[in-house]
């Protein structure tokens, strides 16, 4: 456990000496939580995270001033991170970018040293960037009201279900809920996305007074936005067990679908987490066993909205 102590210290993570500093910033203002905390919960996280995040390019919200203060994205590298810290170099439409992998409990740990306080992953892993092996589904509401999120999430899981896919659930820390979809890695990227709208719109057509797929906010009338554009290239959505950048340091929490009517988006967060993970372990461990042909799932999703129409 580290301690709020000293301005700089050293601590050896996977065989790594990783130079921390400043551990007493308070990173949370409203909750005293520093950044000797945020460190801490990364090392103690990474078993459950790392089998969720390994291969997959991050992004950083960093906050060097705390969550009051202004954060600011980063996808690349910088020239002072250690030679050990995976990476990984994509295309981007002007060039390339070389993105940091989280492959071990000690890239968390710099990180976190770095106030990288939420981490977003793609739905992808090296090497086949362009060929996912996860769909997303971000339950976004126009409101605080959690119970059409909780609907979403039962209509979602029935659709998906029902073309032969198996949905893993998470609280994301925010508003909503993502549901993440395991996949074997076989289709191009840009057919996963076209094939993750299809699916909204047939989830939407069940109940359209309250849900939409439309991306204009001026279109939703209060609805709850299906939204798939996570699923496009080089998009990211929060990575499992990420702190979020709220009030309470809440955790984007993998849950077991018995558990959404008691569910809330920001039910657990770092003070209570290790509390329930040592109560009901990881819900997404073995998620990787229920991947399905999605292209299969996807031809029973056109025939099941042409049933529909009809």
């Amino acid at each position: 456990m580290l301690d709020n102590g000293g301005v700089e210290k050293t601590v050896r993570v996977d065989g790594q000496e990783i130079a921390i500093s400043n551990l007493d910033k308070v990173l949370f203002p409203d909750d005293g939580i520093t950044k000797a905390q945020v460190i801490e919960y990364y090392r103690k996280i990474a078993p459950f995270m790392l089998p969720h995040v390994q291969g997959r390019p991050l992004t950083l919200i960093r906050y060097p001033d705390g969550i009051g203060k202004h954060g600011f994205y980063q996808k690349s590298v910088s020239d002072y991170f250690p030679e050990w810290i995976d990476q990984v170099t994509v295309d981007k439409e002007d060039g390339t970018v070389t993105h940091p992998l989280a492959n071990n409990a000690a890239t968390l740990v710099y990180l976190a040293n770095q106030a990288a306080i939420v981490l977003h992953v793609w739905t992808s892993r090296v090497p086949a960037v362009e060929t996912p092996d996860i769909v997303v589904f971000d339950l976004d509401p126009s409101d605080e009201d959690f119970r059409v999120v909780r609907s979403a999430a039962k209509d979602t899981k029935a659709v998906l279900e029902a073309i032969g896919l198996v949905p893993y659930l998470q609280t994301t820390g925010s508003r909503g809920l993502h549901i993440v979809v395991p996949i074997v890695p076989e289709l191009h990227v840009d057919e996963v996305r076209r094939f993750a709208h299809e699916a909204a719109e047939a989830i939407a057509r069940r109940a359209p007074h309250r849900y939409t797929t439309d991306v204009r906010k001026v279109k939703r009338a209060g609805r709850l936005f299906l939204d798939t554009g996570r699923n496009a290239y080089a998009q990211s959505f929060s990575a499992p067990y990420t702190l979020r950048s709220k009030a309470g340091a809440p955790v984007a929490t993998p849950i077991a679908w018995d558990e959404l009517p008691r569910a809330t988006p920001q039910k657990w967060n770092i003070g209570n987490i290790f509390r329930r993970l040592s109560r009901t372990g990881d819900p997404w461990a073995g998620m990787k066993r229920d991947a399905q042909n999605l292209q299969a799932a996807w031809d029973k999703l056109r025939t099941l909205s042409s049933s529909v129409k009809r």
